[in-house]
């Protein structure tokens, strides 16, 4: 018994101690990279026309106060994380750690889907600020073929290389569903869904970097609850990582996370609920971004079949946000309901290996 517990308390001080580094390394460097940015000029860019295209005047109404607002924070985000993965690295190489946060089982896809999603989002966020593009950045036709290439070849490996063929139902007394090669195109779909979800979301101050810590907290409890103690820490040092940038980007933001941050997160955050077999649980843990991404294609499905919106303004936070309610009061409100979806979907997926 007494080993046992033991062991928890050291897996657990592993997690905590690892989350925490990346808190302190995110929130130290927060001040100087928020600086650095706007030295370098890489204010945001208000987009002056919707997802079909057309002219946008009341999106850019609507945000005009914050055009210049430093951009790319997520370099900042995924950034802190590689410095505490490598650090888990050396610490494990001179003896003191027993574990580095670098798993070829557990954490390298994940990691590897970071830094690669993250490179696009930065590609997109510097056309953006330059003015590049019809759009100001990448088209929307252009990061959704990019992302669906690279989740096929992810979705290859998995189905290939590490043998995943079915989908957990997570209920009790529930068997896993068989789906055989249907495995790929669902992997595709999660992951491409997830990493643009998130990205629609990330509209408001502090909106989207909250609902994450809540996302990637509930999978780290999912990850060591199936015995994946790296992937739990990473996910800590994630969520750890994501509170250090939040400290300054509560309303008023002192700069985004931009694509390199949304994308990035998003396409992981579908990764890790691909490795945890927590397929249906994510749209439960992260019931607000499939909340956002419904409203944009209930717009935009309106537009075209019947030339009517549904919504004032899509994603559907701008629309409270022209209804009239305060920009902090549309977060803390999508807080709340993402925290109670997230606690709901934890239990749920603890109950399922039950």
């Amino acid at each position: 018994m007494n080993q046992i517990l033991e062991a928890i308390i050291q897996d657990l001080t592993l997690i905590a101690g690892s989350a925490t580094l990346a808190f302190l390394i995110a929130f130290a460097f927060s001040p100087w990279f928020a600086k650095k940015l706007q030295s370098l000029k890489m204010g945001q860019q208000i987009r002056e026309n919707s997802m079909s295209g057309e002219k946008s005047p009341l999106f850019t109404a609507l945000h005009a106060k914050k055009s210049g607002t430093p951009t790319m924070g997520g370099l900042l985000i995924w950034g802190s994380i590689v410095i505490v993965v490598l650090i888990s690295v050396l610490l494990q190489k001179s003896g003191i750690f027993t574990h580095s946060l670098l798993s070829r089982k557990e954490t390298w896809i994940p990691l590897f889907t970071l830094v690669t999603c993250g490179i696009l989002g930065a590609v997109d966020d510097y056309l953006n600020i330059k003015g590049i593009g019809k759009t100001k950045g990448l088209s929307a036709k252009l990061k959704f073929l990019w992302l669906t290439i690279f989740a096929a070849m992810g979705a290859y490996w998995f189905y290939s290389k590490l043998g995943y063929n079915s989908i957990n139902i997570p209920l009790p007394g529930f068997e896993s569903i068989f789906v055989g090669w249907w495995y790929i195109p669902i992997f595709i779909f999660v992951i491409v869904a997830t990493a643009n979800s998130v990205n629609f979301t990330d509209g408001l101050d502090g909106l989207a970097s909250g609902l994450l810590i809540f996302a990637f907290s509930s999978f780290g409890i999912l990850a060591y609850t199936r015995g994946l103690l790296i992937l739990a820490a990473l996910c800590a040092v994630i969520a750890g990582a994501i509170l250090g940038f939040l400290w300054f980007n509560i309303p008023p933001a002192r700069f985004y996370m931009g694509d390199t941050g949304s994308l990035s997160l998003g396409a992981t955050l579908g990764v890790i609920a691909m490795l945890t077999d927590s397929t249906l649980i994510l749209p439960i843990i992260g019931f607000i971004f499939v909340i956002e991404t419904l409203s944009v294609i209930i717009q935009l499905t309106s537009k075209k079949l019947f030339g009517k919106k549904v919504f004032k303004i899509a994603s559907i936070h701008h629309h409270f946000e022209q209804e009239g309610f305060a920009e902090f009061t549309i977060v803390m409100r999508f807080w709340i309901i993402g925290g109670m979806m997230a606690v709901f979907g934890t239990i749920l997926g603890l109950i399922s290996i039950l």
